[in-house]
């Protein structure tokens, strides 16, 4: 068995090896359009803004963010401390090692390899954390990173702070469409026997974690440890979509608006330092200044001390400013 089961093969460092950094190439003659180019132009065109109309909702995912909303309204009424220290632990495990570190720095960026069991714990802890598919959530931030603030961005804030923040994920997208992101953003991974699995099971481990949690201590522990734990989770990385790439500073020139915003990196365990990841997206550092607070970064620092994580691609780019 490999020991890294989600290892990448060179042909996608197009996607996260390289920076956003301004490209100042003179453009050549654009040739004819091949079948890929035109696949892509179908997947960028399916995040279009103006398709959202009614006929055009992905109901169960709005259903399921409004009930996750109406869940965590009701959270101080059913108050317990054992539900608050539950569904702290678990914004942590679910925000910090699955999300910032399995999902985004891990399979997304390739910022770091990862030994078993480590690989399994941190994409488990990310399908716990109701932010979707690790498939779909890695190929759309690719996506991200290569039409960033511009036509094609899943969630580009130049459409609006509110479609960039929260009203994208109401868009539903054609099925082709969905399964061409795939091909062209994460063929690495689509084949991936783990991911896979996720990706056919993904509802019953959200359900099964609601169903764990009302057997430990009932209304309350669902309400705070599932709902408020994936609201605050939910709106932590929209944050990052929306106002990172709205207000603060930038250390980096880049060809996009991402900007470093201290208040979104205290609320999603470092993420906030967009401008410092867009410059320089395949670093498993977010933080580039000693005061730049990135508590997944320390995380990645004791797998590595463990042995569990290596190649790790964390050389402080402000050190060559």
């Amino acid at each position: 068995m490999p020991t890294d089961l989600l290892e990448a093969p060179a042909s996608v460092d197009a996607f996260i090896d390289t920076n956003d950094t301004l490209d100042t190439a003179v453009a050549e003659p654009k040739p004819e359009k091949s079948q890929k180019q035109l696949e892509r132009e179908a997947v960028h065109d399916s995040f279009a803004p103006d398709r959202l109309k009614w006929s055009e909702v992905d109901w169960p995912i709005t259903a399921w963010i409004v009930g996750m909303h109406a869940g965590a309204l009701a959270a101080p009424f059913f108050f317990t401390w054992q539900a608050l220290a539950a569904a702290v632990v678990l914004h942590w495990m679910t925000m910090s090692i699955g999300i910032c570190l399995g999902y985004h720095r891990f399979l997304a960026h390739r910022s770091l390899k990862l030994r078993h069991p480590a690989d399994w714990f941190v994409i488990f802890c990310g399908v716990i954390s109701g932010e979707g598919t690790p498939l779909r959530w890695a190929a759309t931030h690719r996506l991200h990173h290569q039409q960033s603030d511009q036509h094609g961005d899943p969630h580009a804030p130049n459409e609006g702070a509110w479609w960039a923040h929260i009203l994208w994920m109401f868009l539903k997208r054609p099925q082709a469409e969905a399964d061409m992101l795939l091909d062209h953003y994460a063929p690495e991974l689509k084949d991936r026997k783990l991911l896979l699995m996720y990706e056919k099971t993904y509802v019953w481990w959200l359900i099964g974690t609601g169903v764990i949690l009302y057997a430990i201590g009932g209304i309350p522990m669902v309400l705070w440890a599932l709902c408020l734990r994936m609201v605050c989770g939910y709106h932590s990385t929209w944050f990052v979509n929306s106002a990172t790439h709205l207000w603060g500073y930038r250390n980096y020139e880049s060809r996009d608006e991402s900007k470093n915003l201290w208040w979104v990196a205290i609320a999603a365990y470092g993420e906030g330092w967009h401008n410092n990841h867009h410059a320089h997206p395949s670093n498993a550092r977010a933080g580039h200044k000693w005061w730049e607070f990135d508590p997944t970064y320390w995380v990645i620092c004791g797998l590595k001390a463990t042995g569990l994580a290596y190649d790790v691609k964390d050389k402080n780019p402000a050190h060559s400013h």
